[in-house]
């Protein structure tokens, strides 16, 4: 176990800084030819590399730091019964998206995000659907496991809040991406929000919440049960994603975006995190055998009563 945690904690670490490295060369070297002039032969090569392959790494780096983490803590049927809907519907979504301009509206990826299925959709799009996704639920799931006595009520509001979450992240990532002097994907039909058509937030909501509601059938039914520091790496997985978003719209003059996503985004995540058991359920999660009651703190009459037994 401790090398799936070193493991975890290394790509994740790595996540972090490749974004940190991109934002760097997105927003001070790129828009300064003259800095890029300054390097050696070598540093120009590395820096042409890291420039058409750094969204790549980021990617693939977040994908196996998630999988890792979902691995340990919740066993690998609940893993990958998410990650396989994620990264097969989130798919189906883009290829749809970008051939006939539904669910999303009507627009085409460039370069810069690795090599594109079917010529139309980069093969690390998916996997940002799926890390992000899975992030975004395991926070709402386990807020709402513990707080409500409802299960359906509690799994309909994951559903409804993870795919809220997952939207919002975009709300600040897509005007950013798509306009910047180096964009990523860009619309044919640009919209009234900041270039985009309120289409295409219909069209995460509804795709987040189609691989979130399989993903609920498929997992086990008894309550998730995780405590607050074991959600404190989903949460660091969803803020530092949403703080790269932030620093790039915000660079390009879009901060009412920024300002939506911090209040039905960042602002909820941290809420749901606050709101999950401040007591972390014991041993390996496969089929969440812990019931709901077990991450409920003692009152102070049961603890004397435990400490008499």
């Amino acid at each position: 176990m401790k090398h799936l945690v070193s493991s975890e904690r290394f790509c994740l670490i790595g996540h972090v800084a490749a974004m940190a490295f991109g934002l760097a060369g997105l927003l001070l070297v790129l828009p300064n030819a003259q800095l890029i002039a300054a390097l050696p032969s070598a540093g120009q090569t590395f820096f042409g590399w890291s420039m058409a392959g750094g969204g790549v790494v980021y990617i693939l780096l977040g994908t196996a730091a998630v999988a890792l983490y979902a691995y340990r803590t919740l066993g690998l049927r609940p893993w990958l019964s998410f990650m396989v809907p994620a990264i097969a519907l989130s798919l189906s979504s883009e290829l749809l998206g970008t051939s006939t301009g539904f669910p999303f509206g009507d627009y085409h990826y460039l370069n810069g995000l690795g090599y594109k299925i079917a010529g139309l959709v980069p093969f690390t799009i998916p996997l940002s659907w799926f890390y992000l996704g899975f992030v975004s639920y395991v926070l709402a799931r386990a807020a709402l496991d513990y707080r409500l006595r409802s299960p359906w009520l509690s799994r309909l509001g994951a559903i409804v809040l993870g795919a809220i979450l997952l939207t919002s992240w975009d709300f600040v990532l897509d005007p950013a991406m798509s306009q910047t002097l180096y964009p990523f994907w860009e619309w044919r039909q640009p919209g009234a929000f900041f270039g985009m058509p309120y289409q295409n937030f219909v069209g995460w909501f509804g795709t987040g919440a189609l691989f979130m509601s399989v993903a609920t059938l498929l997992w086990p039914s008894r309550p998730l049960v995780l405590g607050r520091s074991q959600l404190n790496f989903a949460l660091a997985i969803y803020l530092s994603n949403f703080a790269f978003a932030m620093v790039m719209s915000l660079a390009a003059g879009f901060w009412i975006p920024v300002a939506l996503g911090v209040v039905v985004g960042a602002g909820p995540a941290i809420a749901l995190w606050r709101a999950a058991s401040p007591i972390n359920s014991p041993g390996e999660l496969e089929g969440f055998s812990a019931p709901a009651d077990a991450a409920l703190p003692l009152t102070a009459e049961a603890s004397a009563g435990a400490q008499r037994l």
